[in-house]
């Protein structure tokens, strides 16, 4: 079974996904983990997000790889190497947007993710899981929020991730997202016509979870 969700930034989708995995003993894969692995790799060794044919070779030489801790939470592994924390640094959010709407960076990662789907029953999240990585997925879901909203979750995440980062910074970096993510002209971040849209913004998370195990029960596939 695949279980699609969608949305973006600080929507609370990762948090979402990642809590239903564990529920229901699925493999959670967090794509947007994986362009952040890449743009890590692409940081470190000198590659610029404006290159797209390095871009493009290094997708194509990079191994990614993803686990599940007992405790749900997400282990990122590049070439081998733990970037689980390295990969939520500033430097990555900034530039992570402008790899992952290349084309060819995308048709790597859109392989290796309906590889890593494919082998057993699996929750995704990222913007275009629903309409482009599967979208036969048994259920789609496209998590949103207010923006202030969004701000808001994304500052705390990141204080609490021991990051030096003001209110104003992340505002202006989700904008940027954003925009990045729902113009860009390859997979842009939308609502699959048949996804279930699940407003968060006065939720609280375990409410969240318990409205999409609701509707994910009701398929009848669990």
């Amino acid at each position: 079974m695949i279980i699609a969700i969608d949305g973006p930034a600080g929507a609370g989708k990762s948090t979402v996904a990642k809590t239903i995995a564990k529920k229901l003993g699925f493999l959670y894969i967090d794509t947007g983990a994986m362009y952040r692995a890449l743009t890590l790799k692409a940081i470190e060794e000198g590659v610029s997000s404006g290159d797209t044919a390095r871009l493009i070779a290094l997708a194509a030489n990079t191994q990614i790889i993803l686990r599940n801790n007992p405790d749900g939470s997400l282990v990122v592994f590049l070439d081998g190497r733990d970037v689980s924390r390295l990969i939520r640094e500033p430097r990555i959010t900034q530039v992570v947007s402008d790899i992952a709407r290349i084309r060819e960076v995308r048709e790597v990662m859109l392989a290796l993710q309906r590889d890593l789907g494919r082998k057993q029953d699996a929750v995704l999240d990222g913007r275009d899981i629903g309409t482009v990585v599967f979208p036969d997925a048994d259920k789609k879901f496209y998590i949103d929020a207010q923006f202030k909203e969004r701000v808001s979750r994304r500052y705390k995440e990141l204080v609490a991730l021991g990051q030096e980062v003001t209110f104003e910074e992340v505002d202006a970096d989700l904008k940027n997202r954003d925009t990045i993510d729902s113009t860009r002209a390859v997979a842009p971040l939308k609502k699959a016509d048949d996804a279930i849209c699940v407003d968060t913004t006065d939720m609280t998370i375990e409410e969240v979870v318990a409205t999409v195990l609701k509707e994910i029960k009701l398929s009848g596939r669990v």
